[in-house]
């Protein structure tokens, strides 16, 4: 049985005991937080629209942290314009606990 799942703005397919990074939510270490459903699959067959949306995802916050740093660099030819930067893109860990019908 698998799910998707919406979170800041992205989707993600998920089954129970797996651990997935998604966009950064504001819940501690140990938390319990649910994610509104698109879609399920199971034995019976995949559900979609309303009835997707009668299930729920729970999981639990495993961590936060951020990504490997990325190099931004911003150039302009002949005109002695440059301009580094670098980004590090921060994450949740969550665990996927149980998907309910």
């Amino acid at each position: 049985m698998y799910a998707i799942i919406e979170n800041g703005n992205k989707q993600y397919k998920v089954a129970e005991g797996d651990v997935v990074r998604i966009e950064k939510i504001k819940a501690g270490e140990g938390e319990t937080v649910s994610f509104p459903v698109l879609l399920v699959s199971d034995e019976n067959g995949i559900r979609t629209g309303a009835d997707a949306a009668a299930a729920k995802v729970t999981a639990t916050v495993v961590e936060q942290g951020k990504d490997k740093k990325i190099i931004v660099f911003k150039y302009k030819a002949k005109k002695n314009e440059r301009k580094k930067q670098g980004h590090r893109q921060p994450f949740t860990a969550v665990k996927i606990e149980k998907i309910e019908l």
